[in-house]
């Protein structure tokens, strides 16, 4: 059963991580895409997270969303190199880029330009702030976005002030937009016939991803502080706790799990107690609450409490690092994490957070390196060898 994009083909000029990030979703699922790189490559291919990896210009982040790419490297400031675009464009779907608003324009593959050659196709356009209003020609990387969207004043705790998220989140929401913004672009094709403009702005995809804390604020004008490792639920058995050498997180929502949480602490005591009967005399004693809860868990390690509160149907998990849920079996059986032969050898890499029935997301292409694909991808647009070369040799690839 082939992939759900299976022919179609996506040319992506987009770097760094929100780009990549939605590109590789569709390379996932079965399109054919060419990364276009400048001569120097994409700028997380300079990553010095790994001295070693970086030497290879394939350092993890680069390695992380762009398997199932092919990539042809293009010097966009030479008309030739244009030419080379203008001629891949007709036979594209899609288009990809995350350049400041204007600047494809400047080098002349723009949506006006390309469309023109192309009507069926679809130019998807991810920047900071989008293609209108008065921010649209400010720089914007994830740092930026997180303070300004507002999800920076609602985490952290209240006494440390505001904190970013441990990874770029608005690079990789906004990429997770511009991925369904084009598949449901690709989809109104199907009865259409045309293609169109799809205008993916990261600020506002962050505000889609956050709507029950601007919702609270819009409807019923409350304001979000930081709430540290407490619950959005408002729940106080729903936070953070410390037990024995670590801390453990309690999702207990209900009546049904705080009587198995109670019961499982070694507590059943606690379930006539009139400071817990009910879950506003429960917030109302939180700090009492707390201290019976951590009294108990401080008898023994976060793992052993998660076995035993999951056991009990008491949804809770230990502090899970990222070298420990790599291994977990769960992931293993989804086959989240799969492994691709490369000229490194075996390279684990995350794939799609979802199966489908038939036609799952897979990878099944190491992640290309810098210009590897560029004969081949010109071969294919037409371009006799004698042409590459002389290409090559003027610096246009």
């Amino acid at each position: 059963m082939s992939k759900p994009f299976a022919g179609v083909r996506i040319l992506d000029f987009t770097r760094y991580l929100a780009g990549p990030y939605g590109t590789y979703q569709l390379a996932l699922l079965g399109a054919d895409v060419v990364k276009i790189e400048s001569r120097e490559g994409d700028e997380t291919r300079s990553q010095l997270i790994s001295s070693e990896w970086a030497a290879r210009k394939m350092p993890p982040g680069f390695l992380a969303v762009n398997a199932n790419k092919r990539s042809l490297t293009l010097d966009l400031r030479r008309p030739e190199a244009v030419a080379i675009v203008q001629r891949l464009v007709v036979q594209a779907d899609v288009v990809w880029e995350n350049f400041r608003p204007g600047v494809m324009d400047k080098l002349g593959v723009g949506y006006d330009a390309l469309a023109a050659l192309n009507p069926r196709l679809i130019y998807c356009a991810v920047s900071g702030f989008g293609h209108t209003g008065p921010e649209r020609t400010t720089a914007a990387f994830d740092g930026k976005l997180q303070a300004m969207s507002g999800i920076m004043s609602i985490t952290g705790e209240p006494a440390g002030g505001p904190m970013r998220a441990g990874f770029a989140i608005c690079d990789t929401i906004g990429g997770m937009t511009a991925a369904l913004a084009v598949a449901s672009a690709l989809y109104q094709r199907t009865h259409t016939g045309r293609g169109q403009f799809v205008d993916v702005a990261m600020l506002d995809a962050a505000l889609a991803f956050i709507p029950g804390p601007v919702s609270e604020y819009t409807v019923a004008g409350i304001e979000q502080r930081q709430i540290g490792n407490g619950s959005v639920s408002r729940k106080p058995t729903a936070n953070r706790f410390r037990a024995k050498g670590g801390f453990i997180v309690l999702a207990v929502l209900t009546d049904r799990q705080f009587a198995s949480l109670m019961r499982t602490l070694g507590r059943p005591d606690a379930l006539d107690d009139p400071r817990f009967k009910d879950w506003p005399a429960r917030t109302a004693n939180v700090a009492a609450l707390r201290e019976v809860i951590e009294t108990a868990l401080a008898t023994d390690d976060p793992k052993a409490w998660e076995a035993r509160l999951t056991a009990a149907d008491v949804p809770c998990a230990s502090i899970w690092t990222i070298d420990e849920i790599v291994r977990h079996p769960q992931l293993e059986h989804r086959d989240v994490l799969q492994t691709v032969d490369s000229r490194y050898g075996p390279m684990r890499l995350v794939g799609a957070g979802f199966r489908l029935a038939h036609g799952s997301p897979g990878i099944e292409r190491e992640p290309p390196t810098l210009g590897e694909h560029t004969d081949e991808i010109l071969a294919e647009a037409g371009y006799t060898p004698a042409e590459i070369e002389r290409l090559r040799r003027d610096g246009v690839v």
